[in-house]
């Protein structure tokens, strides 16, 4: 393995890795924002009403999401392995 193919392998899988976490931590944010918002409206200073929100918000979006990310992951690997005779 050469020390190009090496980086452009780092550089694929850190790029993955922020295409598959950036959908998460923008609905955990957005939620997160919402709930700020209606928490300085109501004046409700709770951690539990911040935290249990986002918690259920990214779990439905890890779910819904899966399938794409799953497909994500898959063609990476197949990428990866088809790609192994040419490095050696």
């Amino acid at each position: 393995m050469t020390f190009e193919t090496a980086i452009d392998l780092g550089r694929d899988t850190l790029l993955l890795a922020f295409k598959l976490g950036a959908p998460l931590l923008l609905v955990a944010l957005a939620v997160g924002l919402i709930v700020s918002v209606f928490q300085a409206v109501t004046q409700i200073q709770d951690q539990t009403v911040s935290h249990v929100p986002k918690l259920i918000a990214t779990l439905l979006a890890t779910l819904m999401l899966m399938p794409w990310a799953l497909g994500e992951l898959v063609d990476f690997a197949t990428r990866l392995i088809t790609n192994i005779p040419g490095s050696l």
